[in-house]
């Protein structure tokens, strides 16, 4: 053997994906099969990607993103799709992931029925609790309590100084829902709410009582998914 066929052999096993030097026992796609919790986040992410350089790929992204899974939840597929070798159907199908995992956390009804708080928390609070700003959302019901949508109206500090009761109103008048349900996270991690929390409840219950459609409650999220009430702390609502 030459030098040079030695070289083009020695580059082109270099260049061989992983999963090819791995057995099949240890290949992300059986791993999964056998024990998907046991897995390692980069063994997730490289059967969800799929392909040749799967692992290669899965490592390249974590990397991308400091080796943090919520970053990389918060990602937009665009930013997912920088990283070389995802595409953008790979980033997409990435976002979807995330999202579907998270609704195990939700009741399996198309439409879910909120006749609580702990109802009405459960369809947000793990989500938010992973967000890294502020974020105030409306969740709109209709005349049985069922979820027509929630909206996101903000996203930075919610204070009364800031926020304009119209936009809280503005999609459940389009839609003609005549209940609504309020909430925002706090970033620190602590569900209590502050004055400027029960001073901005104060006025959206105020003013849908003038436009005939009834504030049911505001909740603030916390670390963990936590939450509070200001309805059933009588905050804003007397």
């Amino acid at each position: 053997m030459t030098t040079s066929q030695l070289l083009i052999q020695v580059s082109s096993q270099y260049d061989q994906p992983r999963l090819k030097c791995l057995p099949l026992r240890e290949q992300p796609a059986f791993r999964v099969t056998q024990s998907a919790s046991t897995c390692s986040n980069s063994e997730l992410l490289a059967a969800l990607i799929g392909g040749p350089k799967q692992i290669e790929l899965a490592e390249a992204l974590l990397l991308h993103f400091g080796g943090e899974i919520r970053r990389l939840y918060h990602a937009h597929p665009v930013e997912l799709a920088k990283v070389k070798g995802i595409n953008q159907a790979t980033a997409i199908r990435i976002k979807a992931a995330f999202n579907l995992g998270l609704r195990l956390n939700h009741p399996d009804e198309e439409r879910p029925t909120v006749n609580s708080p702990a109802d009405a928390a459960a369809l947000v609070q793990y989500e938010m609790s992973l967000l890294e700003k502020e974020h105030l959302r409306v969740m709109l019901l209709d005349t049985r309590n069922h979820v027509l949508g929630i909206v996101q109206v903000y996203e930075g500090s919610v204070n009364s100084s800031q926020v304009r009761v119209a936009e809280i109103f503005k999609d459940a008048i389009a839609r003609m829902a005549p209940a609504i349900i309020v909430f925002h996270n706090h970033p620190s991690g602590d569900n209590t709410p502050s004055p400027d929390d029960v001073a901005v409840t104060r006025a959206i219950v105020q003013a849908g009582k003038l436009l005939d459609v009834s504030c049911l409650d505001h909740i603030v999220i916390g670390q963990g998914g936590s939450w509070c009430s200001l309805k059933e702390r009588g905050l804003g609502f007397n």
